[in-house]
């Protein structure tokens, strides 16, 4: 069985990183893959956990050799999935969640059909601002450039299989795991996971 692959995609500040790992608290068998960057790591961010921070250069060189499973240029740096793990890790029948932007969103369902993909988005332009703002870790210019991006990244909401409105947090927390849990009930994922007891149910006296 061939593990699902859930794709996470909202602006910058909308609350997707705090919501995700939400959700991976309540469903620790879905593996979050943790993406590379060319950017340097905030404050309080740490390699390996939150991205894998290296060079421009080597990333350059990474997509080179084809090793991204997709990637893209986010506010100016560049982003990008490693192909391997992620690979790997839905061959061994293990859910991986991917916390991308649409760029990214749009490479990854060109190579893989059978994806699950959710678009977040704020509650209003002013909202936005102020979560950007409350971070204290970025200047008025890099605010500014932020809020910018959004309205194209808002634009590509369509794109997606689902739409979730980050207003209230335990409601898109519930709304974003009820997603997950409708996909893991699908009849063809329980097949699967249950072949053994349907084998012995079915099987005569």
């Amino acid at each position: 069985m061939t593990g699902t692959l859930y794709i996470v995609a909202a602006p910058s500040g909308a609350g997707k990183t705090s919501l995700t790992r939400a959700l991976l608290e309540r469903e620790p068998g879905i593996a979050l893959s943790v993406s590379y960057t060319s950017r340097p790591p905030r404050p309080n961010e740490v390699d390996a956990v939150h991205y894998h921070f290296v060079s421009r250069g080597l990333f350059e060189e990474m997509i080179r050799r084809g090793e991204f499973f997709e990637h893209a240029v986010v506010h100016g740096d560049l982003k990008g999935t490693a192909r391997s793990a992620v690979e790997r890790t839905l061959a061994q029948g293990k859910d991986v969640l991917l916390e991308i932007d649409w760029q990214g969103a749009r490479q990854v369902r060109e190579q893989m059909q059978d994806t699950v993909s959710i678009f977040i988005l704020p509650p209003s332009r002013a909202e936005l601002e102020r979560r950007l703002r409350s971070r204290g870790a970025d200047s008025d210019a890099v605010i500014r450039r932020r809020l910018a991006d959004s309205r194209a990244d808002i634009a590509h909401a369509r794109e997606f299989d689902y739409l979730l409105v980050n207003d209230d947090f335990a409601t898109a927390l519930a709304d974003l795991h009820a997603i997950v849990k409708n996909r893991q009930l699908r009849c063809d994922t329980q097949l699967d996971r249950h072949a053994a007891l349907l084998a012995d149910l079915l099987r005569g006296d």
